[in-house]
């Protein structure tokens, strides 16, 4: 009557990018064997050392990417204490003020450099008690006062332009930033004094 007609399979590889679907006459390729073609090449460590040495260029690559989007003012790599409105708003405030903090570190530099000076004796006297007893007291009150109003200020700043902010330690952040030598802040200061943009460097 009738008789069957067997059809040969066609045993070829079949590629895995291969837009034309696996039909009648072309078998599936099995799953192990597809993905093994899309398999890389994997770079594994040797041993405990050539690991340990993996990790090491994987750690300084990772600081060396944190710091340069630091220092173009990528927040997505500041200290969780950097980041947010308030905290950038801040340091732009004190950044672009003038305040007698700043040169509370300078000033003691000079003083310390001073002593070292080989001054007679009668001029090196005359110089410790105008410094003991006016110089670095003044300098200390002024930075007191100074810190406690910088932070009583951004404060209340902060208070009223970020109502619903966590503002928990934003007046001692400010404080202790008018206290830093702004070429040594970090984040880098993005306001020159009086409050024009720092220009790009070149």
């Amino acid at each position: 009557m009738f008789r069957r007609t067997q059809t040969t399979a066609d045993d070829s590889p079949v590629s895995v990018n291969d837009p034309k679907p696996a039909g009648k006459g072309r078998p599936t390729p099995k799953r192990r064997d597809a993905e093994g073609r899309r398999r890389q090449p994997v770079n594994a460590p040797q041993n405990r050392k050539e690991a340990y040495r993996q990790l090491r260029e994987r750690q300084a690559t990772e600081r060396v990417k944190a710091r340069e989007g630091m220092l173009r003012g990528d927040e997505r790599y500041f200290p969780a204490r950097d980041r947010g409105p308030a905290r950038k708003f801040a340091r732009d405030w004190v950044d672009s003020r003038r305040l007698p903090s700043q040169y509370f570190l300078p000033f003691s530099l000079f003083i310390l450099l001073v002593t070292w000076v080989p001054f007679p004796e009668q001029i090196r006297g005359q110089i410790y008690v105008a410094v003991i007893t006016i110089g670095w007291p003044l300098m200390m009150i002024g930075v007191l006062m100074t810190s406690i109003w910088v932070a009583w200020k951004i404060k209340r700043l902060a208070e009223e332009k970020f109502p619903s902010d966590n503002l928990k330690g934003i007046g001692f952040y400010a404080a202790m930033r008018a206290l830093q030598i702004r070429k040594l802040r970090f984040p880098p200061p993005t306001l020159l004094p009086g409050g024009k943009p720092v220009p790009p460097k070149k």
